[in-house]
């Protein structure tokens, strides 16, 4: 018996004593690969960095709007980008049991999968039952009707910096209507991924349209909530109406941040080299070329049948996204961008010019290279870019011509910003 209890205490100890160079073991990796990590980040000191913040969109930040929204009757302007993680907005707060009495829907429809352009029609949500209300089209606006049953608006879309995407110039229809028909705006903001520069011409208000609502560049700079606070502060709706608005704003954000969209926002930006080309590209819109509409590739490649410079080749066809394309079924020659790594396009921190001007320079039928219906001017903002390229400017002649505008805008901007 005694035998037995001896040795069972000299088994115990002997684990003891093994737990106990373990765990010196583990200590000193430990410590020994802290001090490779200081060494190799930080070689004057032993402090550890600051751990990097994680970004949080506005809609994230429940714990800071959930309380407005409690006993409200909801209208949300969303989309397929409105999502929290992986759970769109909608289900969001209809676990937290809010009321949302209506969706508004806008270009491209609730589920972002309508084409450019295509009519968006009234509905229900099949998964919901929440009515939905196209804001496109020739109901671009809330009306008293739509806001009858309405506490307050939500708007929460994932925008891309361009002032011919149109998704802020929905924003204004919705600021507007909030103030004819006191109806508070709440807007859950979201990164912007061209918001790292300001770039291109400004808006000539005689060409105001759809795709260009306001006296802004090309590339403006600013989150949504941002931009709304512009729209408001500079009195750029009907009357100088002054809706309420309140702005979630992002955090561990600024405007240099890098955002990859984890939603495309529209059928025709399908990932991140798209979206930083898209303000560059978007002007061929109003050409006779194709920017790869129909194919799976768009915004990143751009030709004509007639186009003589590059040995790509692309077929536009008709699908989901984009019925009807321009130059369908037709096989266009031209230049492809896809071998370009968007941080490089994001680098370069401005509009390009280049792909424009060598359309134009190498397409033989100069007389009709732009749209007859001048569509590019309404994408330009005035007459004045398609009239440089005609008259044979060149990038840095065109681009000097933007400066002053670009100063002036500038100062106006700073007084919106909310991130640094």
């Amino acid at each position: 018996m005694y035998n037995a209890k001896i040795k069972i205490f000299v088994l115990l100890f002997a684990f003891w004593q093994q737990a106990c160079v373990n765990t010196d073991l583990q200590n000193g990796e430990h410590n020994a690969t802290e001090e490779a990590v200081v060494t190799q980040n930080s070689p004057k000191t032993k402090e550890t960095d600051t751990p990097e913040l994680t970004l949080q969109v506005g809609a994230e930040q429940l714990q800071d709007y959930l309380p407005i929204l409690r006993g409200k009757r909801l209208g949300l302007v969303v989309n397929q980008t409105s999502t929290i993680g992986k759970t769109h907005l909608v289900d969001t707060l209809l676990h937290y049991q809010m009321d949302i009495k209506a969706v508004f829907a806008p270009e491209h429809g609730f589920r972002g999968d309508a084409d450019a352009g295509e009519k968006v029609a009234n509905g229900r949500d099949p998964k919901t039952g929440i009515p939905i209300i196209s804001l496109y089209g020739k109901h671009k606006e809330p009306t008293a009707e739509d806001l009858k049953n309405i506490d307050l608006l939500i708007f929460d879309i994932q925008d891309v910096g361009a002032r011919f995407y149109t998704y802020i110039s929905t924003l204004h229809y919705v600021l507007q209507a909030g103030a004819k028909h006191n109806v508070p705006i709440l807007v859950l903001d979201r990164p912007n991924p061209n918001g790292h520069y300001v770039d291109g011409p400004i808006l000539d208000p005689n060409f105001q349209s759809f795709v260009g609502m306001h006296p802004v560049p090309v590339v403006h700079g600013m989150t949504v909530g941002e931009y709304a606070q512009m729209i408001i502060g500079e009195n750029w709706l009907d009357n100088g109406l002054q809706p309420k608005l309140t702005v979630v704003k992002c955090t561990n954000y600024t405007h240099q941040t890098s955002y990859d969209l984890p939603v495309a926002p529209s059928p025709n930006l399908p990932n991140m080299r798209s979206i930083y080309l898209y303000p560059s590209l978007c002007f061929f819109e109003g050409t006779v070329f194709s920017v790869g509409r129909g194919t799976n590739t768009q915004f990143q490649v751009y030709g004509h049948p007639n186009f003589n410079i590059g040995s790509y080749q692309f077929t536009p066809r008709s699908g989901p996204g984009s019925k009807y394309p321009k130059l369908e079924n037709e096989t266009c020659n031209g230049i492809s961008l896809e071998r370009l790594n968007p941080s490089t396009i994001r680098a370069e921190g401005q509009l390009n010019l280049f792909y424009l001007l060598q359309a134009y320079t190498h397409y033989p039928d100069k007389e009709n290279f732009f749209l007859p219906n001048h569509f590019v001017d309404k994408l330009a903002g005035s007459s004045r870019l398609r009239e440089q390229i005609t008259a044979g400017w060149n990038a840095e002649q065109i681009r000097a011509s933007w400066q002053d505008d670009l100063e002036t805008f500038n100062q106006v901007r700073a007084k919106y910003l909310l991130y640094e």
